[in-house]
């Protein structure tokens, strides 16, 4: 019984410490955000509480240094060449106006320092969440940097042993369909049967990417008016394609907004981005011929439709 709540005990221990660690970014955001929003607070009240303070020191070297010209001007105190050292006039005013600067620095000090203790507090915090997220980001970008090499050989696999055409088919969704048609010889006018092969979009929708969605009735953007819809998207394409080359890279995201669907993580990291040596061209895959809805949806008869977005692949890294 001991050694089943023991093992519970651990259990339950080594659970919340994962559960901390998972979320200790957004643990030390918080906690610097509230120690720099108190520290505030005490930096506005301390200087109403103790304002009388900065009065009292301000009166007291006032005073100070009124005293000693009247007693100049009294010929009490005499002033001496520039070139004289020692306990002279300017000496003994140095150490006088450096005690209460002093006296003045030790009460700022004392005031401020619960203010100051929080702010490097919520400081450090922010900078810790920072740096924890950073370290994140970077094992998330490794991790994906490593399936794609390893998609990458898959395909080179592919293209050795079936060919370009098969690689092509498989990563695009696609499947050739022989068709045995029967036309006619424009010249001898007799009918005889070509064979021919026709490209066509698979039906498991499983095979599309993980960043495609369907534009319909769930997205802000998305009206009962078929036409709307498909210049609505058009328009959507060729301004994201010269953003594009305006700017050298599009995030995922960016593209979600404008269409009406919720941010991913994802998104946040894929893309597009600009090189020179190849052709640069951001697709939704609404002019997609091999597809029987977005040909349907080109068309107006259907108001919806599935969009694939052809997606560079990490750009986070690359910008």
């Amino acid at each position: 019984m001991l050694v089943q709540i023991g093992e519970q005990f651990t259990r339950t221990i080594g659970r919340s410490s994962l559960l901390l660690k998972k979320h200790s970014p957004k643990i030390l955001l918080a906690v610097g955000i509230g120690s720099l929003v108190a520290s505030t607070y005490i930096v506005w009240k301390r200087t109403l509480d103790e304002g009388y303070i900065f009065k009292t020191h301000h009166r007291e070297v006032m005073a100070m240094t009124k005293r000693y010209w009247k007693e100049v001007d009294e010929g009490i105190i005499q002033l001496p060449p520039e070139e004289e050292t020692g306990d002279s006039y300017a000496v003994a005013k140095f150490k006088d106006h450096w005690m209460v600067y002093s006296e003045f620095a030790a009460d700022v000090a004392r005031i401020y320092a619960p203010a100051i203790a929080l702010g490097v507090v919520g400081i450090s915090c922010c900078v810790g969440s920072h740096v924890i997220m950073n370290r994140r980001v970077a094992a998330l970008i490794t991790t994906y940097k490593t399936l794609d090499l390893a998609y990458k050989k898959y395909r080179e696999r592919v293209v050795e042993e079936h060919g370009e055409m098969a690689d092509y088919l498989y990563s695009n969704n696609l499947y050739a369909e022989n068709v045995v048609e029967t036309v006619k010889d424009e010249k001898t006018g007799k009918k005889k049967k070509e064979q021919s092969t026709r490209i066509h979009k698979g039906n498991d929708p499983n095979n599309y990417s993980e960043y495609a969605r369907f534009f319909d009735e769930t997205c802000s953007e998305w009206t009962k008016n078929a036409d709307y819809n498909f210049f609505f998207l058009k328009g959507q394409q060729n301004y994201w394609n010269d953003m594009l080359r305006i700017k050298g890279h599009v995030f995922l995201n960016q593209v979600y907004d404008a269409l009406g669907f919720e941010q991913t993580p994802a998104g946040a990291l894929v893309g597009w981005i600009w090189k020179d040596d190849r052709e640069n061209f951001i697709d939704f895959g609404v002019f997609d011929s091999t597809d029987r809805g977005a040909r349907r949806f080109v068309n107006g008869v259907e108001r919806s439709i599935l969009l694939d977005f052809n997606v560079d692949g990490i750009i986070f890294d690359q910008i």
